[in-house]
């Protein structure tokens, strides 16, 4: 047996880049409950300590501040690459730093995989697809991105890490999952990630008018977290042949408008609706054909929209009140 491969009592080592944020921050949690030893790796620029305090004292968790555009040298069995800003309000802020982070960022955990001889998965996006032309989206749609705009940096820079990670599979045998998440909500969310379902909740709780970019009748389909970790751990330990990419979502989908309404209506908010212009390059329309997931990894999302709703609403106002 190759030393570096050696598992202390069976237990693999993963690291999870990105550990400290939304969906690192489940991930983690959910690797620990079934036994492994768990790496977090993140630079906290959007991740946070408050996420993951609760699995400090694991013995079996280690944290570690490090920003992935450098080399990091350590010994792992898997890895879950996760880390990059994934809102528009962060992503944004720095964009050359957000390319750098999911290009310099893929080829150092490449290279990591590729010394150790780990298995890596890359957490690209539904952002691959742009402004989609097909609707529902399959693997096999090549997309339609503006490469110059200001959702650029983000975009092309998921694009060009999953042209790194399968020529690492190609040119060098690399073990690889790529899988494109659509979009994702829960517990653990940044209240001013300027992502929807956070705006949304945040606005509803406070009473301030909810804010509806364009006319609202743009659609996403929105998948809770505990599914998408799920799903993402059945993709890790499927065979070697499966590599994807992969849609990870949910199938069901939703006006904006709409979303608005119901959590208004959940909610007991006073909130009232007040529509701006829509940002550049904002996509019509968002919903994942998930017939592989289906297929090889026998997954669907389990957990209903309100039910999801309900437990992000829940989080959210203990986090507005301090407690």
């Amino acid at each position: 047996m190759d030393i570096r491969r050696k598992k202390i009592r069976g237990r693999k080592r993963i690291m999870v880049t990105g550990g400290a944020g939304f969906i690192g921050s489940h991930l983690c949690q959910r690797l620990l409950e079934e036994g492994n030893e768990v790496l977090c790796v993140d630079n906290f620029y959007t991740g946070t300590r408050e996420n993951i305090v609760h699995l400090l004292g694991n013995p079996f968790f280690e944290v570690m501040r490090h920003d992935i555009t450098f080399p990091l040298y350590v010994e792992v069995d898997e890895i879950y690459n996760l880390a990059c800003p994934a809102s528009p309000v962060h992503y944004q802020f720095d964009p050359v730093q957000t390319t750098k982070t999911s290009v310099h960022g893929a080829i150092n955990m490449l290279g990591l995989a590729k010394r150790t001889g780990a298995k890596i998965f890359q957490a690209s996006t539904s952002e691959v697809y742009g402004d989609p032309e097909v609707h529902p989206q399959p693997e096999s749609y090549w997309g339609n991105v503006n490469p110059i705009g200001k959702r650029s940096c983000y975009d092309e820079g998921k694009r060009c890490a999953e042209t790194l990670f399968f020529d690492y599979h190609r040119q060098h045998g690399t073990k690889i999952k790529v899988a494109r998440i659509f979009n994702t909500y829960g517990p653990r969310m940044h209240p001013d990630d300027g992502r929807v379902v956070s705006n949304f909740i945040v606005q509803a709780i406070l009473n301030e008018p909810i804010t509806i970019y364009g006319d609202g009748t743009q659609t996403r389909s929105f998948c809770y977290v505990d599914d998408i970790v799920e799903v993402m751990i059945r993709f890790m330990a499927s065979g070697d042949d499966l590599i994807g990419p992969m849609n990870v979502g949910n199938p069901q989908e939703m006006a904006i408008i709409d979303l608005a309404r119901k959590l208004i209506e959940i909610t007991g908010s006073d909130s009232e609706l007040k529509f701006v212009p829509l940002p550049s390059d904002d996509p019509q329309r968002r919903r994942p054909d998930i017939s592989l997931a289906r297929k090889y990894l026998d997954w669907r999302p389990t957990t209903s929209l309100e039910s999801g709703l309900k437990k992000t609403i829940e989080y959210f106002r203990k986090h507005l009140d301090g407690s």
